[in-house]
């Protein structure tokens, strides 16, 4: 199917690696031009060069900013052209007991996760409604659905990010513009990759032990293994194309079945 992306272009944040990075390579494979982001310079330029070896048909080119920083976040705005496709990707995860999370460390999750999101959205959207089209995405999670008890600040800050999603897609009423989450369901990205691979190590057993484990603890997974990153790029590249102009103000499950309650 064509998408009919060719010629646009997109911003992805938190897109050196992992998801971020799939999607940006999906969307380049259908000529998208794509607006890489990662925290430091080196991260950057190596994925940027990456895209290009990979779909030199178009310039990608990459701005640098960890977006728990402030004064990076207003320099990658005053920066940042004109999109047509915005991918709210970048966000922190980790396990962590509920009392022993801090208040500082509450507002970075709030900072990346959510206010990212606010913030890029704020920048994108007027043009976008301006010109009459455009695609605002959010990367979600089951766990914004279902929060987990060891990841409650994770759980709810992409809680947030549906409710901002769904609050957005009402600014575009009457217009090409749509607004969209996708929920991921549990995804062998490059973060998840590196924590299996230290609990692997910690314990001497072998990473697709590990792997089982996890998975095998979720036992509403249907898929009953990990997404690999590609399988949400693709919806992701889906949603952002003028195929699914219906589409908009949803909260769309990619989870591998992980979810056992509607939104």
């Amino acid at each position: 199917m064509d998408l009919q992306l060719q010629g646009k272009t997109a911003f992805v944040s938190g897109s050196t690696q992992g998801i971020g990075f799939a999607i940006a390579e999906v969307l380049a494979g259908e000529g998208v031009r794509v607006i890489l982001n990662g925290r430091t310079a080196e991260r950057v330029e190596g994925a940027v060069a990456k895209l290009r070896a990979a779909h030199p048909e178009a310039d990608h080119s990459g701005l640098r900013a960890d977006f728990a920083q402030r004064d990076d976040v207003e320099r990658l705005l005053d920066e940042l052209e004109k999109v047509d496709v915005l991918v709210n990707n970048v966000g922190l995860f980790d396990v962590a007991e509920f009392g022993s999370i801090p208040d500082e460390e509450w507002a970075r999750y709030f900072e990346v996760n959510l206010m990212s999101g606010v913030r890029l959205s704020r920048h994108v959207l007027p043009g976008m409604l301006e010109r009459g089209w455009g695609r605002v995405l959010f990367i979600g999670s089951e766990s914004g659905v279902n929060v987990p008890a060891d990841m409650v600040h994770y759980g709810v800050t992409k809680s947030a990010m549906i409710a901002l999603g769904n609050g957005l897609a009402k600014l575009t009423r009457g217009t090409a513009v749509t607004v969209n989450t996708v929920l991921g369901g549990p995804t062998y990205s490059d973060g998840v990759a590196a924590t299996v691979e230290s609990i692997a190590g910690a314990k001497s057993v072998p990473v697709e032990a590990v792997k089982a484990a996890i998975i095998g603890q979720n036992a509403t997974t249907l898929l009953e293994r990990f997404l690999d990153p590609s399988e949400i790029a693709h919806l992701v590249a889906f949603l952002a194309s003028p195929r699914a102009s219906a589409t908009n103000g949803a909260a769309i499950r990619v989870d591998g079945g992980v979810l056992t309650t509607t939104l």
